[in-house]
């Protein structure tokens, strides 16, 4: 039994989308179950379903992040940049696709490649490289080259430290 009037009259139908002045989202696919919060400014990209994207975050065009990724918020991920499966990305991540900025030919740009259920720690720098399945990347670390799977790196620059649970990749 409704208690309010307007349970009964909404009861069999579907609520249309609701256009949020707190969000800037264009031409994005969104998965289903994805959750984005305010404050964002998201276009042209594809993020998978049952994702996260917080607050205060940029994600440019042609960015893919894949299914179960979390995002926190005020995150930077620019053009070029792929971020696999069941992934987590911490508060403040900048992502660099320009090794010589400012680099006005996008054709200069490089590829950054974040394997599935990658951590990366608040406030990293993430240069273009390849970050390998189940790899840590620690808090605060600027990571310049590629991580291999399941390696923990830390550091300015990120240097590794040692394998997640001493198995590689696993």
């Amino acid at each position: 039994m409704p208690i309010f009037k307007k349970d009964k009259k909404n009861k069999n139908t579907v609520p249309e989308p609701m256009e949020n002045p707190r969000q800037i989202i264009n031409n994005v696919k969104i998965g289903k179950g994805t959750k984005i919060w305010n404050f964002v400014n998201i276009y042209g990209c594809e993020i998978g379903d049952d994702s996260m994207v917080g607050c205060f975050c940029e994600i440019q065009k042609g960015v893919k992040i894949g299914d179960r990724t979390r995002v926190q918020s005020h995150t930077f991920i620019c053009e070029l940049v792929e971020i696999g499966s069941d992934c987590f990305i911490g508060h403040g991540v900048m992502f660099i696709n320009d090794v010589y900025p400012p680099q006005p030919d996008p054709s200069e740009w490089k590829k950054t490649i974040i394997e599935d259920g990658a951590s990366i720690g608040s406030n990293a720098t993430i240069l273009p490289v390849r970050i390998g399945k189940n790899a840590i990347i620690g808090a605060g670390a600027v990571v310049t080259k590629d991580v291999p799977a399941g390696a923990v790196v830390a550091g300015n620059p990120a240097s590794f430290m040692r394998f997640r649970d001493n198995k590689k990749g696993e």
